[in-house]
């Protein structure tokens, strides 16, 4: 098994997630390429809190018109990496059949 860089590692989707993490939150510091798809996004890893998990809800519903439900639990999964949002964002895409 070869590695890969992290760019090349990154999808397109997972590309633009990390982008609009880091235009939605003013994070101008990083680029989407410094946002690995398996770093944590809260806590110890890329630090999110609270408020901008919700800014980063709202911006992802509008971005790719998606709904995302209050579901605490559901949502800690879904927003713990930029895989984890990119699959969830795939997975709502599909169900409404886009």
């Amino acid at each position: 098994m070869t590695t890969q860089d992290p760019v090349s590692a990154q999808t397109a989707l997972q590309q633009d997630i990390a982008r609009l993490i880091i235009d939605t939150l003013n994070l101008e510091h990083l680029a989407a390429t410094d946002i690995a798809v398996d770093q944590p996004l809260f806590g110890d890893g890329l630090g999110l809190d609270s408020v901008d998990a919700l800014e980063l809800a709202l911006a992802l519903q509008k971005q790719y018109a998606i709904r995302i439900d209050a579901d605490v639990k559901a949502s800690r999964k879904h927003f713990a990496t930029v895989a984890s949002l990119a699959a969830f964002v795939q997975e709502q895409r599909s169900a409404c059949g886009d």
